[in-house]
């Protein structure tokens, strides 16, 4: 879709905003876990596709992130072009606004879909959590916040480039240097007993899971268990690890299947617990591992999270999903986790097990950001069109930026956020073409903060398959993988640049080799399996 964005050549900005006051039950906190590696452990029409604020004729046409809608340049050009769900719109703005979001769950059930002869569900592929899903190489802040890194190549398509927008936190450090410094952690886990939880694959997944990252815990973090069927159940009360490491294993061990699934005694046991327990300081958090099918009780995500609203706004519990299983209401647990203050990613085998709970363990406790939102103001005299690739249900209106009630991303140590564009340049098209900013909260203080960066026309001259650095390729590669799986229901257009199923597993076979990346050997796999798949 879009052109290749080149790494811009201007360090980005720091801008402060002024304070602004905000409820305290408008304050959210999400989880910060992660999603390459999560847990606390351890398009279409694009509704941001905005006109810029400055028209054509200025002398200086780089957008202000602020600055009120001006008139589509010429008054010829279309927002966006429809994708097939929305109608095509008229000319709006040049600024894209959308809040953060670390999930990877679409990607790792697309890929065990895959590996099990079928292809996912559509309405289930989320083309941001399968860029998301993959390391990036963005430069770190030096404190907290963000680093922004703006980017692209030229596509294949005429006048097309790709813009990668790129944003990151601050790492908490590794291995026992990491843990020794992050906050410590109480987490109550809500774990799903019901008879589906029987299939291999399922409860004896989480049950691994969890042993592996109680191996894990400091001494000073506590850890309590519920499980739910057709009741609730705690098992273990909020307990400290310290010598009680080996209880914690043998209720763990203790887990059985059980008959239907209420979800929703499940979770508001959970954050009962959670509430009792509160510990000032640490980061307080409820760990849901399930394959969220629902039959019992309160079925509706939205109704589950009212009976549990008090405890995510006044006490900041955040909630992380863990998806298991073959069979995966990947939608149901999406929605809980996104309105949730939370995140949510997928677990398939023991592999993938031990980078959720013990890889990133010192990294994914620590929180960076707070309600964190991005706007993209592209520039009117350069650009012709452009979309957002994926970020459907993350979208902001633009004049929300800056509104601080308005619920964004929260985002832990570590953690690369990527968002990819589509953007067509107007035929000699030079100097600025955009600039990114994101916006977020600091944890403790909440006041808020901002850093910008900007790239140029002659940035994205590169072309994305021969001259783009490799992590911009894979970051294509994984987009244009979810936009051929999503494209097959005839309901989302084409993404400019896009090439058949085989080539594209060629493109990351080569770069799996470049870059000795396994995750990116395992997405070559997938690539190949749906192509197999669609003939």
């Amino acid at each position: 879709m879009k052109p290749h964005e080149d790494r811009t050549s201007r360090a980005p900005r720091v801008l402060r905003a002024p304070r602004t006051a905000r409820s305290g039950t408008g304050a959210r906190l999400i989880a910060a876990l992660a999603a390459g590696g999560v847990l606390l452990t351890g398009c279409g029409y694009d509704g941001g596709n905005r006109t810029t604020d400055r028209a054509v004729n200025g002398t200086d046409s780089r957008p202000r992130p602020d600055a009120p809608a001006a008139p589509f340049p010429g008054g010829g050009g279309q927002e966006g072009e429809s994708d097939g769900r929305f109608a095509p719109k008229p000319p709006a703005d040049y600024r894209s606004t959308f809040a953060l979001d670390v999930d990877t769950a679409s990607y790792g059930y697309a890929r065990r879909t895959l590996a099990d002869g079928s292809l996912p569900d559509p309405a289930n592929v989320r083309p941001e959590e399968f860029v998301n899903s993959f390391r990036q190489d963005y430069r770190e802040p030096d404190g907290d916040g963000f680093s922004v890194t703006v980017d692209g190549a030229r596509t294949t398509d005429p006048g097309w480039s790709l813009v990668r927008v790129g944003l990151a936190t601050r790492s908490a450090g590794g291995g026992t240097e990491g843990a020794d410094r992050r906050p410590p952690a109480a987490l109550t886990f809500v774990v799903d007993v019901s008879g589906s939880m029987a299939e291999p694959g399922r409860l004896d997944l989480v049950r691994t899971s969890m042993n592996l990252m109680t191996d894990r815990l400091r001494e000073d973090d506590s850890v309590a268990v519920v499980t739910f069927s057709g009741t609730a159940e705690t098992r273990l009360p909020m307990t400290r690890v310290e010598g009680h490491r080996g209880r914690i294993h043998q209720v763990i061990d203790g887990l059985r299947t059980a008959d239907s699934t209420n979800v929703e005694a499940g979770v508001t046991r959970g954050y009962d617990v959670a509430v009792k327990a509160l510990r000032p300081g640490a980061t307080n958090r409820v760990v849901l591992l399930s394959d969220a099918l629902a039959n019992t009780g309160a079925t509706s995500a939205d109704t589950i999270l009212r009976r549990v609203a008090d405890a995510r706004t006044d006490h900041g519990i955040t909630l992380f999903g863990v998806g298991v299983g073959s069979q995966y209401n990947d939608a149901f647990m999406e929605r809980l986790a996104d309105k949730g203050d939370g995140h949510t990613t997928y677990v398939s085998d023991v592999e993938g097990a031990r980078k959720v709970f013990c890889d990133d363990l010192p990294a994914q406790v620590q929180l960076r950001a707070r309600d964190a939102k991005a706007q993209v103001s592209f520039d009117p005299a350069n650009v012709e069109r452009f979309r957002l690739i994926g970020y459907d249900n993350r979208r902001v209106d633009d004049d929300a930026f800056r509104d601080d009630t308005v619920d964004g991303g929260e985002v832990g140590s570590g953690h690369t956020v990527t968002a990819l564009y589509a953007v067509k340049l107007r035929p000699g098209a030079a100097g600025h073409v955009a600039t990114a900013t994101v916006r977020w909260l600091d944890p403790r203080t909440r006041a808020p903060h901002e850093e910008s960066g900007r790239v140029e026309a002659a940035a994205l001259a590169g072309d994305l398959w021969t001259e783009a650095p490799p992590r911009l390729q894979i970051t294509a590669v994984a987009a244009y993988f979810a936009s051929a799986l999503r494209e097959r229901d005839g309901g989302w257009e084409r993404v400019p640049g896009a090439v058949p199923l085989n080539s594209l597993a060629g493109h990351a076979e080569r770069l799996a080799g470049r870059t000795e990346d396994p995750a990116v050997r395992q997405l070559s796999q997938a690539v190949r399996q749906a192509g197999r798949l669609t003939g």
